[in-house]
């Protein structure tokens, strides 16, 4: 629980986890929606699944990152709390705005 809260620190941990609620996103996409280097957006998705918090697979060159299942199982209520919270906020409803605008950076 404690490597969880960990996670959740950091508010651009907490814009990932709001754009992956969405769908699943390779580096590059969440990096320009974000307008984070690429190397700060590898950072944080590495503390994200060294936590529990999501998972990757790879397609082709590409990885696609998305909110781990057993993550969403077994934590239920924190994640309907963190929809809530993350409604709540200006810029995460922006980025959720930029990714419904953004084409698709990786081809799946």
């Amino acid at each position: 629980m404690v490597e969880i809260f960990k996670g959740l620190s950091d508010e651009n941990r907490l814009r990932i986890i709001n754009l992956l609620l969405q769908r699943s996103l390779c580096v590059c996409d969440i990096e320009k929606i974000l307008e984070i280097s690429q190397s700060n957006a590898s950072r944080h998705l590495n503390k994200l699944k060294n936590c529990g918090i999501i998972a990757q697979e790879k397609k082709a060159q590409w990885v696609f990152h998305r909110i781990d299942e057993n993550f969403l199982k077994e934590n239920p209520l924190l994640v309907q709390y963190l929809k809530e919270e993350l409604k709540k906020s200006e810029k995460m409803q922006r980025d959720l705005e930029k990714l419904k605008g953004h084409t698709v950076t990786c081809i799946s």
